[in-house]
């Protein structure tokens, strides 16, 4: 059976580490780069690859149950009809088409992420409006959104600390800002099995059914990003260090954790 990794270090003193004032989501992954320059032509790279496998590993992966979770969690951030909305890290634009779902015609709802294989994908989805960017260097004017949502992409940028108060500036006040993380659960046992479903059975089913090594890749690193993310707290202290207001955290089956950060008015 496999153990989880205990940590002896607490959040602030993760935060305080940090001397060049950088928080990055975890450490350097030797196995996929040396630095951060490499970290982000390569990691585009394998999304770029794995752009048209991407909605059939993600259904594949969750059962097909993945769209209505992020309809019931965008939901339960407060998102109704003619919202306006930002989806960082978009993906394939699935949270973007649900939060177009919701928002209706009267919305606004803006897809972005790094990956052109990525957004070529979301545009076949019919997402209206998809752009590329990252989340620490937004194209967009201060005080834009009434929502900004991130999906699963959070162990992929490079600063927490400049995220944030990206997102912090860029959200209207009263705004509300939403991440949807998937976190190692707390059982040692719960812990191995998602470690070898994540780690081991999900890239080799890729590999089998898609053919792509790019692919298979990209979904070893979604795990060991997931393994040696920050814990919670820390993404929660720095989400008040950006000045966000009551900071949550909302846990679903153990694994999907759901961040709520609030601007003030």
């Amino acid at each position: 059976m496999t153990t989880k990794p205990e940590s002896t270090t607490d959040s602030g003193a993760i935060l305080r580490s940090q001397t060049d004032g950088r928080l990055s989501p975890h450490p350097v992954l030797r196995r996929y780069y040396t630095d951060e320059q490499e970290r982000r032509s390569r990691i585009k790279q394998l999304f770029d690859a794995a752009a048209k496998d991407y909605d059939w590993i993600n259904r594949m992966m969750s059962f097909g149950t993945g769209e209505q979770y992020r309809h019931r969690a965008l939901r339960r951030a407060g998102l109704t009809e003619g919202m306006s909305v930002l989806d960082v890290g978009c993906g394939t634009g699935v949270i973007a088409a649900q939060a177009t779902r919701i928002t209706g015609a009267q919305g606004y709802v803006l897809a972005l992420d790094p990956s052109i294989g990525m957004l070529y994908e979301a545009r076949r989805n019919r997402v209206r409006t998809a752009v590329q960017g990252m989340g620490e260097q937004l194209p967009f004017a201060d005080s834009s959104f009434d929502r900004l949502i991130m999906g699963y992409a959070l162990r992929h940028v490079s600063d927490l600390r400049l995220a944030f108060a990206e997102y912090q500036r860029v959200l209207k006040p009263g705004g509300l800002l939403l991440l949807l993380e998937i976190t190692p659960p707390s059982s040692s046992l719960a812990y191995g099995l998602l470690k070898l479903y994540l780690k081991f059975v999900v890239p080799n089913l890729v590999m089998l059914c898609r053919r792509s090594r790019e692919a298979r890749l990209l979904m070893s690193y979604y795990w060991d990003t997931i393994e040696r993310c920050v814990p919670p707290a820390t993404i929660m202290e720095a989400l008040r260090e950006a000045g966000f207001e009551q900071v949550e955290r909302h846990v679903e089956l153990g694994i999907f954790s759901e961040y709520t950060a609030g601007k003030a008015l």
